[in-house]
């Protein structure tokens, strides 16, 4: 297991950050652009459910792309986010193994 994915899976924030987008629509409203399922959750609205700044939501959403949990659509200037269930799986069964 990458040490990127034991970076990513460190904080409180990011866990929260996976747990929201399990089930978008019902943590985050409609957007204008992007659907919540298919392209995913705006970086924007995923700041401000965080109650941090858009630029430290972003270092979230990166380490957790980097590690493969999310993936990232770019839709005119904004950047949409969604679970990677596959490698969810994967890192899931790794962590089972391991303890």
């Amino acid at each position: 297991m990458s040490v990127d994915l034991y970076r990513a899976l460190a904080s409180d924030k990011r866990l929260q950050i996976l747990q929201w987008l399990k089930d978008p629509r019902a943590h985050f409203p409609p957007q204008v652009d992007g659907d919540l399922v298919k392209d995913g959750v705006c970086g924007l609205f995923i700041a401000q459910k965080l109650g941090v700044s858009q630029p430290t939501a972003s270092v979230h959403l990166k380490v957790m792309t980097a590690a493969g949990l999310l993936t990232a659509t770019k839709i005119r200037q904004w950047t949409f986010y969604r679970r990677n269930e596959k490698a969810i799986r994967a890192a899931k069964a790794v962590l089972r193994d391991s303890l």
